[in-house]
């Protein structure tokens, strides 16, 4: 399906309270009419193809913003400050947005959009609790709330102390069919000699592995010391390797924490609290698995840092981060992730072509005033996004954007990897002349799946950055990126399509 087509046929997913606002700003005595889904996403095409770039927002004129607003669950990110502040993406830790000054801001401008909502719909006597979302991170000037009301739009666009205002629930056709993205994992049912070996005490190490020397970087490194924060689907209950009390310490796995978190709500109802750790998808598993499967006993596949510990937060359904309950649970997570002193690197095989100032602040937060790595997937294709090039959030400067590669030369990316300027870094995970790609945890049990793309790229990166970071404890995130670098194949130079090239693991624990 050509993007034109797939863009045409663009709707926003409905929850039920939703639809019943939405009726009610179109049953308004004074209301227009707002865009059709085929008119917002008319521009949004438009844009994205002018510019190049993930669509921001900012770039939609007063009806269009309030028309996606009504066109899905009329739920906006509003992001504030106050007056005279500059560069707050670097000064997030230094205010506290739930007092003082930063506590009357944000109850002013709730209670200008609860006004204006009540005088554009008399008689419904809306009050503030009535109008907001869902619980952003308290660290960050951010609201999640309702707003129905164009003017109250209006009012605040016009307003220096809004940073930005933006619809969070309205996402394209292709998107909501493939809400699944990503999921579901099954075992191999059979898995040729030549994907794996097999090493002590009975594990599988995975055929790309060799390529970037992670086995022989094991000889300096496993990884033990180090957190990474895994922001993904959650992981498995069923999975024994990704247990505390099951075989996360087993074989030459030892003394080590995994602890499971969740932030995503995946109620309809934007009150609901979040439903737990546990992937419902199969990626977070495979992802967990990648970065930090022990190695153990049973012909399960081993992760690149097996003695590291993990933080797997469950914040979103799939890949795809889409929908005000993801956008809401991932920058949750990766604030949680954030303000954990342990954690190094964060690891974020998610993503869109929508830009989310939410998920973006989030992020400031955890690069500027907490120092985390932050390492993203470049993009895996949907059927009207292979075209495109590195989507949100690797496309920021402040992550660190990982593609996917075949085995081989010339450099070519995998079958449905995206690449692009941003790009950092690059894994081969695809075989050369077929699908077969890298193995990993399954759901249950010790027989490996499959999984690819840059999903595949980003966790076994931030695998590596684990080992290099044990090696060096006391270095900081610049240091560690450095010796990343300098470890790639195509450093110093640096490709268009594939940032500094392939990283060679044990150059770089050996520097």
């Amino acid at each position: 399906m050509s993007f034109k087509n797939a863009i045409i046929l663009l709707f926003a997913a409905f929850v039920v309270a939703s639809c019943a606002k939405e009726q009610v700003v179109e049953q308004s005595a004074n209301a227009e009419q707002p865009l059709s889904r085929q008119e917002i996403n008319a521009f949004i095409e438009q844009s994205i193809q002018h510019t190049n770039d993930v669509f921001r927002w900012e770039n939609a004129d007063l009806k269009l913003l309030w028309s996606a607003g009504v066109r899905s669950d009329s739920v906006f990110a509003l992001g504030y400050q106050l007056p005279g502040e500059e560069d707050l993406k670097t000064r997030f830790h230094l205010i506290d947005p739930q007092s003082g000054a930063w506590a009357e801001l944000r109850n002013r401008l709730v209670q200008l959009i609860v006004d204006e909502t009540n005088r554009e719909f008399p008689g419904k006597n809306y009050k503030a609790d009535d109008l907001l979302a869902y619980q952003m991170p308290k660290e960050l000037p951010i609201v999640s709330i309702r707003i129905f009301s164009k003017n109250a739009l209006k009012a605040l666009r016009a307003m220096p102390e809004v940073r930005y205002v933006e619809p969070m629930g309205y996402s394209p056709e292709e998107v909501n069919f493939r809400s699944d993205a990503g999921c579901g994992v099954n075992p191999a049912s059979s898995i040729p000699s030549a994907d794996f070996q097999t090493i002590s005490p009975s594990v599988k190490v995975p055929w790309n592995f060799n390529l970037h020397n992670i086995q022989q970087a094991w000889a300096q490194s496993t990884g033990a010391g180090i957190w990474v924060a895994l922001i993904d689907t959650g992981t498995s209950p069923n999975q024994t390797k990704l247990q505390q009390n099951g075989e996360f310490n087993s074989g030459q796995s030892s003394g080590r924490t995994i602890t499971r978190l969740g932030t995503y709500v995946s109620s309809w109802w934007p009150w609901a609290s979040p439903d737990g750790p546990n992937d419902q998808c199969g990626h977070g598993t495979q992802m967990a698995g990648l970065i930090a499967a022990p190695r153990g006993s049973g012909g399960a596949s081993v992760g690149v840092a097996y003695n590291s510990n993990l933080l797997a937060i469950r914040a979103t359904g799939d890949v795809i981060v889409n929908g005000s309950s993801e956008i809401t649970g991932v920058a949750n997570a990766i604030t949680i992730a954030a303000n954990n002193t342990n954690v190094k690197i964060l690891s974020m095989s998610i993503g869109d072509v929508f830009w989310s100032n939410t998920v973006a602040d989030a992020i400031y937060y955890a690069y500027y005033s907490k120092g985390k790595m932050l390492i993203s997937a470049a993009g895996t294709s949907l059927s009207w996004t292979s075209w495109w090039g590195v989507i949100f959030p690797a496309n920021m400067a402040e992550t660190v954007a990982v593609t996917g590669v075949k085995e081989g030369y010339p450099l070519v990316r995998c079958d449905v990897c995206h690449s692009g300027s941003e790009v950092d870094f690059i894994i081969m995970m695809q075989r050369r002349n077929s699908s077969n790609t890298s193995l990993t945890l399954a759901m249950s049990g010790n027989t490996p799946s499959y999984v690819g793309g840059s999903s595949t790229a980003t966790a076994m990166t931030a695998g590596i950055a684990a080992l290099v970071w044990a090696k060096n404890p006391s270095q900081t995130r610049t240091q560690v990126l450095n010796k990343l670098k300098n470890a790639a194949s195509i450093y110093p130079s640096r490709n268009s399509e594939f940032g500094w090239g392939l990283i060679n693991a044990q150059t770089a624990v050996s520097q």
